[in-house]
Parts: structure tokens; C-alpha cells; sequence
């Protein structure tokens, strides 16, 4: 007979699936079995399975299923961490390697402003004792210059030697008797003698001073560094010696008017 009797199956001719719902963690995951109808049924409405048809399946931690579950996450764990280590290392190692640039972009960055700060101190020492130096070699050829010019009379013999230091820096040629003896000559030592009876005179350009020189002869012949004044002894010593040496040689030849 194929009869069934209520509440009874025998040989449960519906197809089941199993469904694997929620293993939540390793050593707590639970499997619950539901039963479906399957497509090859030959029944038109599913028939609804009582508490007695439900059944519940306990997590094994020993099966194969579990040890290579257990495996993974652990694979996986492991490997989290070492992702997160060598991160944490990263970030370790960059913040340090940007640490060592600053110190070292700091320390450059004094080491440059200590350099230019030496250069600059460095450079207004040597242009202070370049100053001090120029100041001193000034002083010298000052105190030489005034060591050196000698201090002259105010008086004929005074006047024909400062005439021959000047003429020997010019290098007119003359000697103190060439000068003395024209000077006795012309003016008898006085330096404003003026002759105004001559054909000089005559002509509007008198002879004057110590060797009675006339205004063109002095203006062409007057050296620099002395007085531009026919009175004055000096110049008009050395202006008639320099007149003399162009057209005699020198003074000391001359020996009447000239």
C-alpha cells in the first residue's frame, strides 16, 4: 500500500535545499536547516514542516570545514596586521625623514645667514682698514711733504733759494751766483723795481721786479705753483729763469739786459 499516515513522512519524496545562515565568529557560529520544497515536486502547495521537522545544527569546531574557515580568518587577521604594521611604519618612517629635512633645511638655513653675517663682517673690516690705511698713507705723504719742503726766508737770499728748490722740481737749469749777479743788475735786490723809461715802458709793458721781467715774458713763461704776480720774487725769479734757459740755456749765461 502507498498510503501515508498523518504526521508521518516515508521517504520524504520532496527535495530539500540546506541554507548556511550567519556563522558569525570562530568557536560561536550556528547552521540552521531549512526545508523547501524542491522544483521537481509533485505537489501543487507546499506543505509546512512542524517543530518536529525543524532541525539544528551545532558549529564543530574539529570538521574541515571549520579548521580551513578558522584558517582563513586567521590568514586573513594576520594579514590586516601586517598591512597595518608596515603602514604604521611608513608613516613613521616619512614623518621622521620629514623631520631630518627640516632640521637639516634649519640648520642649513643658520649655517647660511652665520656665513653671510661673517662675509659682511668680514668685508666692512677690510674696507675700514683699507680706509684706515689710505688715512694713514695720506697722513705720511703729508707729514713727508712738510718734512720735506724746507722753510724759506722772507728775504733776496731766501728768495733765490726757493726759486732753485721749484726750478730743480721744473728742471730749469740755474744757479744761486747765475740769479744773485742778474738780480744786483736789474734791481739791486729790490723786488718792486719798475722801469718806466725804456723802450718796454714805452711800448705799455714796463720791466718789473727782482730781474725785470716784462708782462708777456712772465705770462708765458710763469710756472705752475707760483704766484701769477710780476712783483712777487719768487715767481718772477723763476718765470726769468725758465725765459733764460729757452733762449740762453740757462740764467747763469746771462750776463747784460736780456
Amino acid at each position: 500500500m502507498s498510503q501515508n499516515t498523518p504526521g508521518h513522512s516515508r521517504g520524504l519524496k520532496k527535495t530539500h535545499k540546506a541554507t548556511i545562515a550567519g556563522v558569525a565568529a570562530l568557536g560561536a557560529a550556528a547552521l540552521t536547516l531549512s526545508l523547501v520544497p524542491g522544483n521537481g515536486s509533485t505537489e501543487t502547495e507546499p506543505q509546512a514542516l512542524n517543530t518536529s521537522q525543524k532541525v539544528a545544527w551545532s558549529y564543530d569546531a574539529g570538521s574541515p570545514q571549520a579548521k580551513a574557515l578558522a584558517a582563513s580568518v586567521t590568514d586573513q587577521q594576520s594579514t590586516i596586521g601586517l598591512k597595518a604594521k608596515q603602514e604604521a611604519a611608513a608613516k613613521a618612517k616619512a614623518a621622521a625623514a620629514a623631520k631630518a629635512k627640516a632640521a637639516k633645511a634649519e640648520a642649513k638655513a643658520k649655517a647660511d645667514a652665520a656665513a653671510k653675517k661673517r662675509a659682511a663682517e668680514a668685508k666692512a673690516a677690510a674696507k675700514a682698514k683699507a680706509a684706515a690705511k689710505k688715512r694713514a698713507a695720506t697722513k705720511t705723504a703729508a707729514s713727508r711733504s712738510v718734512t720735506r719742503t724746507p722753510v724759506f726766508a722772507n728775504n733776496l737770499d731766501g728768495w733765490i733759494r726757493e726759486a732753485l728748490y721749484i726750478m730743480d722740481k721744473h728742471n730749469i737749469p740755474g744757479t744761486y751766483h747765475g740769479l744773485h749777479k742778474n738780480i744786483m743788475r736789474e734791481s739791486s735786490g729790490n723786488p718792486y723795481a719798475i722801469n718806466n723809461w725804456d723802450i718796454n715802458a714805452r711800448n705799455g709793458v714796463p720791466s718789473k721786479g727782482l730781474l725785470q721781467v716784462i708782462y708777456p715774458t712772465f705770462k708765458a713763461y710763469h710756472v705752475k705753483g707760483t704766484k701769477f704776480d710780476q712783483y712777487d720774487p719768487v715767481a718772477n725769479l723763476v718765470a726769468a729763469a725758465n725765459y733764460a734757459a729757452d733762449r740762453y740755456g740757462s740764467i747763469d749765461n746771462v750776463n747784460s739786459a736780456y
